[in-house]
């Protein structure tokens, strides 16, 4: 299934590709250098920490270009008073009689012990489109699910704080 990223998202994949191509790349290359210089690799630790490093640096950009290559964009714009992407929500649950509040955002940045819950996510799911007021049901599987009501809707931006999450 194909990533939905927004245009911003997508930006943020390509300044990552660029910044690891070129700067990361580079300073994992002379780690693995100065690392083999060291002598016997068979029990040079900090040889196979470099290459450790490198790998991980390669197989990260593998995966962006990847995501970038089946992604499908989406537009992060809503009507001003429906829930949409990069709206900041407050959420009332009535089972637990508790506030929370929550960033909606793509799923690449969804973070939600950081209160960003994605639009894949069950809640965000059943949240995206609704307005300030409605009583949602939120579908957790066949069987189970809750209530929740929207107390409030604010736009926020996306913002720097939103990192891309990492595997």
């Amino acid at each position: 299934m194909a990533q939905e990223l927004t245009k911003k998202d997508v930006e943020k994949i390509q300044a990552e590709i660029t910044h690891r191509s070129t700067v990361v790349r580079r300073e994992a290359i002379e780690a693995v250098k100065v690392a083999r210089e060291q002598g016997d690799l068979s029990e040079n630790f900090e040889y196979y920490a470099a290459k450790r490093d490198k790998n991980k640096n390669e197989s990260r950009i593998r995966y962006l270009e990847k995501m970038l290559k089946t992604a499908r964009i989406i537009s992060d714009e809503s009507k001003e008073d429906e829930v949409g992407i990069n709206n900041t929500v407050e959420i009332y649950f009535e089972e637990d009689d508790e506030i929370e509040v929550y960033k909606l955002v793509t799923s690449i940045r969804g973070d939600s012990l950081d209160g960003r819950i994605s639009i894949e996510s069950p809640i965000g799911k059943a949240i995206l489109g609704h307005k300030q007021g409605d009583r949602v049901y939120v579908k957790i599987d066949n069987a189970n699910g809750f209530y929740v009501v929207i107390k409030s809707i604010e736009n926020t931006d996306d913002t720097e704080a939103d990192t891309i999450r990492t595997y």
